[in-house]
């Protein structure tokens, strides 16, 4: 593990973590850059000023802990209704995704196009990918129903392989070979799925922490960070160079997201969008990375430095898996300087929507409504 010390970048992509895996204050002076960056846009942005006072008016009333709690328990549901209704909102959000940058239909160049969906049910998104690109074939990874993953309703074609397993375990893809036998996942870890020169034209990064996915103890903490990179560095990896990549974000302001999004601004085109056929009101949004130069050597720097973080996040120990994710080399003033600007401007629409589905919402409404 002492080649962790010496890794220095905070890549990992924005999630919205439970409380149990929220992580403890960074020991040093930027004990908080997501504050940092708050305060930098609360002063520059008028759409975000907005969206932080209702958010505050929604966290402020118990109305709104109802509505997303409610929210939380309608995603846990693993009946039949409830898997055909977000198969299908998966398929709105995809439409709505592919009008405004086309990102679902693989350009040109190969007779045989690839996709990588690497968290794929229910599958809506990849049923648009396809509808999009007939000849493409698609190779797609899911969490069995059994291990308390969604039910995939994708209508199965010969293009079409689905793996049923883990991602966050595939411990040979992400440059572990030998696992230490006294893990306690030893016996779950995974061989090699992706052959080192496969690539890919378009990849898919949706996958999100179930609550109802069965896991060790020890991954409570760490589960979200754990799902990131895997998918990151797995994707961007095998990406073909030009090709695209879709990746579900939470929280433009906070240090993680901010960061991610400096990263790929260097190596390719980028562009945020929250669906307003889900997502609306909720602080996620999807990152749409376009003509991707996979083998850049800022993407391969990324690559790297996600792969050692999901294995500090899986063998480390609470240090060394402290240490990966709080010895960036930027500061929260530094990134300012120098994506400030640009991270305004890539939010502006992502907070506008936001805000015009808040206001809408009964929570908030009766909320101005007592004042």
């Amino acid at each position: 593990m002492e080649a962790l010390k010496s890794l220095s970048s905070l890549l990992f992509p924005g999630q919205a973590p439970t409380p149990s895996e929220k992580l403890d204050e960074p020991p040093f002076a930027h004990a908080n850059p997501s504050k940092a960056i708050k305060a930098y846009l609360l002063e520059r942005s008028a759409e975000f000023r907005e969206i932080s006072e209702l958010r505050q008016r929604g966290w402020d009333n118990p109305e709104g802990d109802s509505f997303f709690q409610k929210q939380r328990q309608n995603a846990d549901k693993s009946d039949d209704r409830t898997a055909a209704y977000f198969f299908e909102l998966m398929r709105r959000i995809g439409h709505e995704l592919h009008r405004s940058t086309g990102a679902f239909a693989v350009q040109p160049g190969s007779p045989h196009p690839n996709i990588l969906d690497m968290c794929m049910a229910p599958g809506g998104f990849l049923d648009v990918a396809l509808s999009k690109s007939p000849t493409s074939r698609a190779l797609a990874f899911s969490l069995p129903a059994s291990d308390g993953g969604h039910k995939v309703l994708l209508r199965m074609t010969s293009n079409v392989e689905i793996r049923y397993l883990d991602v966050t375990m595939l411990a040979a893809d992400m440059g572990v070979e030998e696992v230490p036998k006294d893990h306690p996942d030893a016996d779950r870890f995974l061989p090699r799925q992706l052959e080192p020169r496969q690539s890919f034209d378009l990849v898919f990064c949706d996958g999100q922490v179930l609550r109802t996915h069965a896991r060790a103890p020890y991954r409570e903490r760490r589960e979200a960070k754990r799902l990131s990179v895997t998918q990151l560095a797995l994707g961007l990896e095998h990406l073909r160079p030009g090709g695209t990549m879709v990746v579900l974000l939470h929280k433009l302001e906070a240090w993680d997201t901010a960061n991610l999004l400096r990263i790929f601004h260097k190596f390719s085109t980028v562009k945020l969008l929250k669906p307003k056929s889900g997502h609306a009101k909720r602080s996620s949004f999807y990152m749409v990375a376009t003509d991707v130069r996979s083998c850049h050597p800022q993407a391969v720097r990324a690559i790297d430095i996600w792969k050692a973080a999901w294995k500090a996040a899986t063998f480390g120990s609470d240090e060394e898996y402290q240490r990966m994710l709080w010895n960036g080399e930027l500061g929260a003033e530094q990134l300012l300087d120098d994506f400030g600007l640009e991270l305004m401007a890539l939010g502006k629409e992502i907070w506008k929507v936001q805000a015009d589905a808040l206001a809408k919402a009964p929570f908030i409404q009766h909320t101005s409504a007592s004042r």
